[in-house]
């Protein structure tokens, strides 16, 4: 619960005190997530990212979030999906597997074929709404745009202020900037993946997940 103070002073609210009460007002709107219980399940939605190529099905981030968690988390990666594809996929996962929680990670195979910002947009946010109306919660995982300092494409941040859900910006982009990490130039080893589910997990933790 976020507590504000008093903001007035001699009877009138100064600017400082606006800016205060401003900025606490906004800290209690930020999304968080609802506890998922021991019998939750997490749908882990992605590209080859989520399946975990470059290393072994049971060193997916997937599968080792399962263990840091205790929780189901169902690996629903296809390689080489792109959010078009994503889009027709997922109603069935969601009817299948009614998860508490859906981890979004898409977009990949679209920034490195060059499709239009505006398309995947489209896509995500529809894949986002779908979830929320089968009583998902949602977390977003944000892609990097191609370059040589891999920033993540700024439409993530866009769809996450939209929905009002959780978004980590700088994971995967961090990940792949470092070398020790990686099985190629677009995929993680087994130590990636690793860091990865823990770095998750620590984001869903302290969000209320767990």
């Amino acid at each position: 619960m976020c507590i504000i103070g008093k903001l007035r002073k001699n009877g009138s609210i100064t600017k400082a005190a606006i800016l205060i009460g401003t900025l606490f007002l906004q800290s209690c709107s930020d999304p968080e997530l609802s506890y998922v219980p021991q019998g939750g399940t997490i749908l882990a939605f992605g590209d080859s990212l989520t399946v975990g190529v470059g290393a072994d099905r049971v060193s997916s981030y997937p599968s080792v979030l399962s263990e840091l968690s205790g929780r189901q988390v169902i690996n629903a990666g296809v390689s080489g999906e792109t959010t078009a594809g994503g889009l027709e996929r997922l109603p069935e996962q969601l009817s299948q597997t009614n998860p508490d929680l859906l981890i979004l990670l898409e977009g990949g195979n679209d920034i490195l074929r060059n499709n239009e910002f505006a398309a995947i947009e489209r896509n995500l946010s529809a894949m986002i709404k779908l979830a929320k109306d089968r009583g998902a919660q949602v977390v977003l995982l944000g892609v990097p745009e191609k370059g040589l300092f891999l920033g993540v494409a700024p439409f993530y941040e866009d769809l996450a202020n939209e929905h009002e859900i959780l978004f980590e910006a700088q994971l995967i982009a961090s990940l792949l900037r470092n070398p020790a990490y990686k099985s190629d130039p677009i995929h993680l080893n087994e130590e990636g993946y690793r860091v990865m589910a823990e770095k998750i997990y620590e984001f869903l933790q302290e969000n209320g997940a767990f």
